[in-house]
C-alpha cells in the first residue's frame, strides 16, 4: 500500500513518509521545510508537492506548542560555515542518522552555526533539544546560552563539558592503527595533514604552538594516534576537509625532494585525495614514491584507479544515535551515549617504500 492510500485511511502522514514520495533522504526533506541548507528549489518543490499529496503539513512551531509543548525541531549546530558543512559527505552521513531517528516523534531538522550566517539565530530559535557537531571551546558560548534556555542537548565527538551526553569515536586508536600499517611497511619519515586545529582555522606548518592551542577534539585525538607511532611526525594543519586543502597540503609537503616524506597520514579522506592530486602534478606515483592514507571511508570522486587505504568510520549510525538520544532525553527518559570504532580497509595507495 503507498504513503497516499495509507493517509486516505487514516494514518498520520509522518517527514518520513513525504521523505520517501518525493524520493529524498529523511534529512534533505527535513532542511526542505526548515529553509536551510543547500536543499535546491526543485528539490524543494518536489518535497512540498509530496508533502501536499500527503496532506502534512511539515514541523509547524506554532501549532506543535500549543498541542504538545514543543516546537517539533532539533537544531544541529556546526561550527564551519553551512555551505562548507555540505560540502562534506561525513556531515550530511550524520545528518541523515539524526534525521532517522527523529522521525519517530516527527520532528524536523534547523541547521544552525556560529558563523552567523543563518537566518535563526540560538538565542531564539524554536528548538525543542540540540545535537552539537564539531565540538570544541568555540561551542561554549553558544552552549551556555542553550543551557539557559533549558535545552537539552547532545555531541557529537568531543562533549563541551562532561554533563553533555557524547556520542564518541575511536579517532586516536583508528588513527594508530593506520600509523602501525606504515610503520610494518618500513615506513619512517611520515607526515600529518590535519583538519583545521585553531579556532580561526589557521592553514599552514603543523607546529608545536598550532597544536598547544588546539581546539579541536577530532583533529587531538587523531594527531595523537599518529605520534603514538611516530612520535616526531610534522605535517600541515588545513582550513577544512576539502579536496583542494589536501592538494595545498601535498604541495608543500611534497615539493621538495630533500625533505620530502615517504608516506603521509591524511585526517580524512577529501584531505587523502588532494595529497594524491599534488604527488599526480608533481610526477609522483602513489604508492611508489609516497604512500597516503586516510579517514572516513567516504566515496570521493575522481579518485580511480585509486583504492584509498582508509579507516571507514560509521557516520550514519553516530548520527542515529545522536537523534536517538536526542528522542529519549525529550520522552523523559534518560539518553544512552555511544562509542563507535572504525574499520581498517587497506587499499592501493600504501606500499613500502622504495629503497633510497
Amino acid at each position: 500500500m503507498n504513503d497516499s492510500s495509507t493517509t486516505l485511511l487514516g494514518a498520520r502522514p509522518t517527514l518520513a513518509a513525504v521523505a520517501r514520495l518525493a524520493g529524498v533522504s529523511n534529512s534533505t526533506a527535513s532542511l526542505a521545510f526548515s529553509g536551510t541548507g543547500p536543499v535546491s528549489d526543485a528539490t524543494r518543490e518536489r518535497v512540498l508537492e509530496a508533502a501536499k499529496q500527503l496532506n502534512y503539513a511539515g514541523p509547524d512551531p506554532r501549532a506543535r506548542s500549543l498541542r504538545r509543548g514543543r516546537s517539533g525541531i532539533v537544531g544541529v549546530v556546526m561550527e564551519e560555515r553551512v555551505g562548507d558543512a555540505f560540502r562534506d559527505p561525513i556531515k550530511i552521513a550524520l545528518l541523515d542518522g539524526i534525521s532517522d531517528e527523529i522521525a519517530a516523534i516527527d520532528a524536523g531538522l534547523l541547521i544552525l552555526t556560529d558563523a552567523g550566517e543563518t537566518a535563526q539565530r540560538i538565542e531564539d530559535a524554536p528548538m525543542d533539544a540540540v545535537v552539537l557537531v564539531g565540538c570544541s571551546p568555540r561551542l561554549d558560548e553558544s552552549v551556555a546560552m542553550l543551557r539557559q534556555r533549558g535545552i537539552p542537548l547532545v555531541a557529537i565527538e568531543g562533549g563541551p563539558s562532561d554533563d553533555v551526553p557524547s556520542i564518541g569515536q575511536d579517532n586516536r586508536e583508528a588513527t594508530r592503527l593506520a600509523a602501525q600499517h606504515l610503520h610494518e611497511l618500513g615506513h619512517r619519515d611520515v607526515a600529518i595533514v590535519a583538519l583545521p586545529l585553531t579556532r580561526d582555522r589557521a592553514r599552514g606548518p603543523l607546529t608545536a604552538e598550532n597544536v598547544r592551542s588546539s581546539s579541536s577534539t577530532t583533529g587531538n585525538e587523531r594527531l595523537a594516534g599518529a605520534r603514538d607511532v611516530f612520535p616526531t611526525a610534522g605535517g600541515w594543519t588545513t582550513r577544512g576537509s576539502f579536496v583542494e586543502e589536501g592538494r595545498i597540503a601535498g604541495m608543500a609537503l611534497l615539493s621538495d625532494p630533500s625533505r620530502r616524506p615517504t608516506a603521509i597520514i591524511a585526517q580524512s579522506d577529501l584531505l587523502a585525495a588532494g595529497v594524491i592530486r599534488a604527488a599526480e602534478e608533481l610526477g609522483l606515483e602513489v604508492p611508489g614514491d609516497v604512500s597516503v592514507v586516510g579517514f572516513d571511508g567516504v566515496r570521493v570522486d575522481g579518485l580511480w584507479p585509486y583504492d584509498l587505504t582508509t579507516l571507514v568510520q560509521p557516520a550514519v549510525e553516530k548520527g542515529r544515535a545522536a537523534g536517538h538520544a536526542i528522542v529519549e532525553m525529550l520522552e523523559g527518559r534518560p539518553p544512552r551515549t555511544a562509542s563507535f570504532t572504525s574499520e581498517f580497509h587497506r587499499g592501493n595507495t600504501t606500499a613500502a617504500p622504495r629503497p633510497a
